[in-house]
């Protein structure tokens, strides 16, 4: 079941944007740093996706937004990098029925989050059922993905037509494994790139919510 971190006040960021946040470390980093962001832990994993999908629609904001951490899964890929899906979709080969999700929201965040001294990269995000390890994280990368998560393609649903878009932070790769001495030093520079992006997303309007302008 989803849970709210806050009660923000009504306007700004508030308004506009529902964080979803699979996990409560997740949540809190994103709360501390966008104070007054309407902030939901969703839960880990594919069951707990599904089931807060279902009551995000009535959770208030103009536009569903994933943030959190991700694995990388390329030898390029370091903790700290952020990445911008334009797409997410379940592994094909565990069973999935969820048809692949367009993150609408994709080119406005990658342009809002450039220039802040962030690794920022764009690339489809599959979305697992366990955690991704070794040889595992070899087979999805090779199926055209540069990023594993457990949640995002099932919360995708929760958008309901609102505008839906997933930001996450690689908090380990292949060459960074999260068992490794060097672990901690990369958990703490995921934890501080997640609270620069939610910073950043604190003074952001998504343009889609906004009313155009008349043509001339």
């Amino acid at each position: 079941m989803s849970t709210p971190t806050g009660t923000p006040p009504g306007g700004g960021l508030a308004g506009e944007l529902l964080l979803a946040a699979p996990l409560r470390v997740e949540a809190l980093l994103i709360s501390s740093a966008a104070r007054g962001a309407l902030v939901r832990k969703t839960g880990m994993g594919p069951a707990r996706a599904r089931a807060s999908a279902g009551e995000l629609p009535g959770a208030g904001g103009g536009a569903l937004l994933v943030v959190g951490f991700c694995g990388g899964l390329d030898g390029g890929s370091v903790p700290g990098e952020v990445i911008v899906p334009e797409q997410v979709y379940a592994a094909g080969d565990e069973g999935h029925p969820e048809p692949p999700a367009r993150c609408d929201l994709a080119p406005q965040l990658i342009s809002h989050l450039a220039g802040r001294g962030l690794k920022l990269r764009s690339g489809p995000i599959v979305c697992v059922s366990r955690i991704a390890v070794g040889e595992r994280r070899a087979q999805l990368h090779a199926g055209g993905a540069i990023a594993v998560d457990m949640e995002s393609v099932w919360l995708a649903a929760g958008a309901a037509g609102r505008p839906f878009g997933v930001v996450r932070v690689v908090l380990d790769s292949p060459e960074h494994e999260l068992l490794r001495p060097q672990a901690a030093l990369g958990a703490l520079r995921a934890a501080r790139a997640l609270r620069r992006v939610a910073g950043a997303l604190r003074e952001w309007t998504p343009g889609a919510l906004n009313t155009p302008a008349p043509e001339d």
